[in-house]
């Protein structure tokens, strides 16, 4: 290539934005999915007594014109516990109807179809209908001595001086909002990071933790909570640098993070969560200390991994006041030892990387019991808002439900059936609502 056809190709390159806009302008931009789709249950809250037949709708419609000859693949079972081979059923005037059955045990009955389109394209969605959930028991034995052991727990990570260390972050500071990435010492040998953004009004406010999800990825600051005159901290729990490049980032969080979920499981004292539970717990204390802090509210909030530590914290730490999770994790972690959905990451299913154990069951089962979301659930004391779906192939519902049933405190729950691992932003709005009503 000369240098005559470099210049005329990196013009072009430079065109190709305006040519896209182009495009929109003349074409017009679709306001809608070519391929559309709704799965409707004959109960339409996906609700059913234990013994009761459902079925499942399934309506489909390409560029406006419903379907008709294309086969849907199906196969019904137990939520997360599915069969290999598929059923079919063919469209018939956009229209099919896949007959599900009845469960006669509390859980989730699921359907995962499929099908495949003129233009040679899959569509797929995965719906799971309940039975009598209310009535879903966990299998998790809570320890006699649980509530000691957490309790010297976090009394032994109470001796350490958290020692925060500061870092500006000129990018979410401004006239409003002050903004710093913020390292604590948490524990013996366990330090945690976290963007502390505060309204700058020199005003006392609420406080608002949120840990993370799973995983390592980077965190980042919001001002969600600070807009509603709130001091708010977002964690990272393994200690990782926010601040470096991404590249560097990605290297560094894969060598140090991968498989901690299992990490350490041998002994209650060694698995990698024991650090975890306690240093959220101590991130409360350090927004405590916190000379804006009202002295009044302090509230937790997260979802999936971050949802169970919510949990975990808030019967961990007296100081919080409001607890708020989002289909927590790590609930009825032995589930699938009973050949039904346990929470994530999914340990003894057999079919999931992160879900391996490479222990004894036994064993496993002896750690874990301490670990299991479910035990904090029976703890907590405080007001506890919920959320959570029934399509969640990631934290199932089963799970979710066997949490939600053993909590005593005063409780709210927003069960929204056609969610996965998400949340509708109407489910969060209806959640600050509640913390804003419950605020001392």
């Amino acid at each position: 290539m000369n240098y005559r056809q470099f210049i005329l190709g990196m013009a072009c390159m430079a065109l190709l934005p305006s040519w896209g806009q182009t495009f929109r302008q003349e074409f017009g931009d679709p306001r809608k999915p070519f391929v559309e789709t709704v799965a409707t249950p004959n109960h339409t809250d996906s609700y059913y007594r234990l013994g009761q037949p459902a079925t499942l709708r399934v309506v489909a419609r390409e560029g406006g014109v419903p379907l008709d000859g294309t086969t849907l693949r199906y196969k019904i079972g137990p939520e997360m516990l599915l069969p290999a081979a598929y059923d079919s059923i063919t469209f018939v005037g956009g229209e099919a109807l896949i007959r599900m059955g009845t469960m006669t045990q509390p859980g989730f009955l699921a359907c995962q179809y499929e099908f495949r389109t003129a233009d040679g394209k899959t569509y797929k969605d995965l719906v799971k209908l309940a039975y009598a959930p209310e009535q879903i028991s966990t299998y998790t034995a809570l320890p006699p001595d649980f509530e000691k052991f957490w309790q010297q727990a976090l009394k032994e990570a109470r001796k350490i001086d958290l020692q925060p260390e500061y870092r500006d972050v000129p990018d979410a500071t401004d006239s409003h909002f002050e903004t710093k990435l913020v390292r604590l010492h948490v524990g013996k040998n366990k330090w945690i990071q976290g963007y502390l953004t505060r309204p700058l009004d020199d005003k006392p406010h609420p406080v608002v933790l949120c840990p993370p999800g799973a995983g390592s990825q980077k965190i980042y600051p919001s001002d969600y909570f600070p807009k509603e005159r709130c001091i708010y901290m977002k964690i990272e729990i393994h200690d990782n640098d926010q601040q470096l490049p991404d590249d560097a980032y990605n290297q560094m969080r894969q060598k140090k993070c991968d498989g901690y979920m299992s990490r350490g499981m041998e002994s209650r004292d060694t698995y990698y969560y024991k650090d975890v539970y306690v240093g959220c717990a101590r991130a409360v204390d350090f927004l405590c200390s916190l000379p804006q802090w009202d002295g009044k509210n302090v509230i937790v909030t997260g979802g999936s991994q971050g949802g169970a530590l919510t949990i975990v914290t808030s019967a961990l730490n007296e100081k919080v006041t409001l607890c708020a999770p989002f289909y927590p994790a790590l609930c009825d972690l032995t589930g699938f030892l009973h050949q039904r959905a346990g929470g994530w990451p999914k340990f003894f299913s057999g079919f999931y990387k992160d879900g391996q154990t490479y222990i004894p069951d036994e064993q496993a089962v002896a750690t874990l019991q301490y670990f299991d979301v479910v035990n904090f659930a029976r703890l907590l004391r405080v007001p506890t808002f919920m959320s959570w779906g029934y399509n969640d192939d990631t934290c199932s519902p089963t799970s979710c439900w066997a949490a939600w049933n053993v909590i005593t405190a005063p409780k709210q729950c927003d069960i929204t059936p056609s969610s996965g691992h998400w949340r509708f932003a109407s489910s969060q709005q209806k959640c600050l609502e509640w913390m804003k009503k419950n605020m001392k």
